[in-house]
């Protein structure tokens, strides 16, 4: 018996999080020791084989302050997957090599192997962290980083609390069976999701399932619903961060406003939302006050807009203490916006503008206009989504090694077009779009020039009806300046003159709305190779994105722990 509880002892000792924190004058080092592995979950009541980081999904909840540096041991204990983990939102200044982003600045982490992350974190925020390999994000490899300001200072608005919550959408059927239908001919969609997670919980309707969905235990208290306990009277700060396979959402708080002050690290001029509309990839954080009837539980739900489905709303409970955390409010949840309501969705995009005491302005001209079309189109039969008619694909060579070893053969020389023909291109019609080419080309960047992004939407392959997506863009190693939207298509001598040079909101992640356009500006300041794709697993997947290099001579010497695939394999890892 002694010998059997020392084993159970260490096995619980490493399922919890080892977190060291060194102080030093003006900044600590935070350690954690992670392991990743499939097991068994019930995030839904159907029971599905999830990633999971020391047996949890989400994940644990890092904390640091601006100026640590955090520390990752990763032991990829998944049987027959490598794995690779982003940081999404840290932009990895001085270590291009951790952004986590397999194919472009790393090998992934091969089965059995451990890999150690090691970054700083230069700025306050509210971010998260995911899988990058593969669809594995969908899996469940996915938590929050959750970065505070140095003792001493203050931000530019109060809170009793501090929560994280992440929004998910969640399937039934593995990333291989999506991934493998995607690829397929005849080409076979993923479908809407089987339900939203609220913090990794939500409830599928047990009476739906079939052989097919699996074993469904609609009282398995790993989907009972997630709770958030308000005291009375007491202010709250929700961290909020969507990491959706698919889904745009709008997140409501039965009676309760939410004051908007925070999006993806940089500081909001406040307003007020009843509806908060958050695309995959988003981070924000909102002022709640506990100010309704003590008496009651409220709920908070999530919702799929922009997408016509029949997915169930995200339920959670707000806890009013000392009321039972678990009792249910006595109302039915709000019923949330029209799914197609794409006007409110546009209006809150419009109304983020930087705080007026924290704006960093941008410049007022660029150095480089780069025009993207989004579109699908088919190549060889099988369908694709590309940008410029250029679907991508990574290379085997991660492009951050490739480029600093000069191993120039492992991907395409020739650079992707930067714009398409605006004169003849309809972006309301069904395209034939048979002719794309596939590619692992890259942007080459001048170091320094400040470079306009303009992401262009446009009518899908569906002939049968009106179809243009909304796509949460996402760039690494950067933040951007949001100058401005608009419907239709964009005019290069008309519509930046429509810019927000004023006030820009910044920012990492950004939705380009149906059959419009979304302007960014950000400079090429940090040397490396970033990856700029839609955050919609199923998109990037299928060819949605791109990669930009700037600087690649002042990347310092690369660590062999990133190496060991493609044209790498004769560096061997230490």
């Amino acid at each position: 018996m002694p010998g059997l509880f020392s084993t159970h002892f260490v096995l619980a000792v490493c399922l919890i999080i080892s977190l060291t924190t060194i102080s030093t004058a003006n900044a600590a080092v935070r350690r954690y020791k992670w392991e990743v592995k499939y097991e068994y979950k019930s995030q839904d009541c159907v029971k599905k084989l999830v990633l999971t980081i020391n047996g949890r999904t989400p994940g644990p909840t890092i904390r640091a302050k601006r100026g640590d540096t955090v520390i990752v041991q990763l032991k990829n204990s998944l049987l027959t997957e490598n794995v690779a983990i982003h940081w999404h939102g840290i932009r990895q200044i001085g270590t291009p090599w951790a952004d986590g982003t397999e194919g472009v600045t790393q090998c992934p982490i091969l089965s059995g192997d451990t890999f150690t992350y090691q970054f700083l974190v230069d700025r306050a925020g509210t971010y998260m962290y995911h899988a990058h390999y593969g669809m594995q994000r969908e899996a469940g490899l996915y938590g929050s980083l959750r970065v505070a300001l140095p003792d001493g200072e203050s931000e530019p608005f109060s809170y009793d609390y501090d929560r994280s919550i992440i929004l998910n959408d969640w399937y039934h059927k593995s990333a291989y069976e999506q991934a493998t239908g995607l690829s397929s001919i005849p080409f076979q969609w993923v479908g809407e999701p089987q339900s939203l997670l609220i913090q990794g919980k939500g409830q599928f309707n047990c009476s739906l399932a079939t052989p097919e969905t699996g074993a469904c235990n609609a009282t398995n208290p790993e989907c009972s619903r997630y709770v958030i306990t308000f005291v009375p009277g007491k202010t709250y700060r929700l961290r909020i961060g969507s990491l959706t396979a698919l889904s745009a959402l709008s997140f409501e708080i039965e009676g309760h406003n939410m004051t908007v002050v925070e999006a993806d690290g940089h500081y909001v001029d406040p307003f007020v939302v009843k509806n908060l509309f958050i695309y995959s990839g988003e981070t924000y954080s909102v002022i709640v006050k506990a100010d309704q009837d003590p008496s009651r539980n409220y709920w908070a739900v999530s919702k799929i807009v922009s997408r016509s489905g029949n997915t169930t709303n995200g339920l959670a409970i707000i806890n009013y203490y000392p009321n039972h955390p678990k009792r249910s409010p006595p109302t039915r949840p709000p019923a949330g916006p029209e799914w197609n309501d794409t006007k409110s969705r546009q209006d809150q995009s419009l109304s983020i503008k930087s705080h007026p005491n924290f704006i960093h302005s941008p410049p007022q001209t660029s150095d480089r206009v780069i025009v993207l079309l989004n579109t699908q189109n088919e190549i060889n039969g099988r369908r694709r989504w590309s940008v410029n008619n250029v679907s991508f694909n990574l290379p085997h060579t991660p492009y951050l090694i490739a480029l600093k070893e000069r191993l120039g053969h492992s991907f395409d020389q020739t650079p992707p077009p930067d714009g398409y023909n605006t004169t003849t291109y309809d972006i309301f019609k069904a395209q034939d779009n048979t002719n794309a080419t596939s590619s692992n080309s890259i942007y080459r960047l001048k170091f320094n020039s400040v470079v306009d992004l303009i992401l262009q939407n446009a009518q899908t392959m569906n002939k049968n009806k009106s179809d243009s997506e909304t796509h949460p863009w996402h760039l690494h190693g950067h933040d951007f300046w949001v100058l401005g939207y608009g419907e239709g298509k964009f005019n290069k001598s008309t519509d930046p003159q429509k810019y927000n040079l004023v006030n820009p909101i910044m920012k990492n992640t950004v939705p380009v709305h149906r059959f419009g356009w979304t302007a960014l500006r950000f400079r090429a300041d940090n040397p490396g190779t970033w990856a700029f794709h839609c955050h919609i697993e199923s998109h990037f997947y299928m060819g949605m994105g791109i990669v930009l290099e700037e600087g690649i001579e002042k990347v310092g010497k690369l660590p062999s722990s990133i190496m060991g695939c493609g044209d790498t394999k004769g560096y061997r890892r230490p």
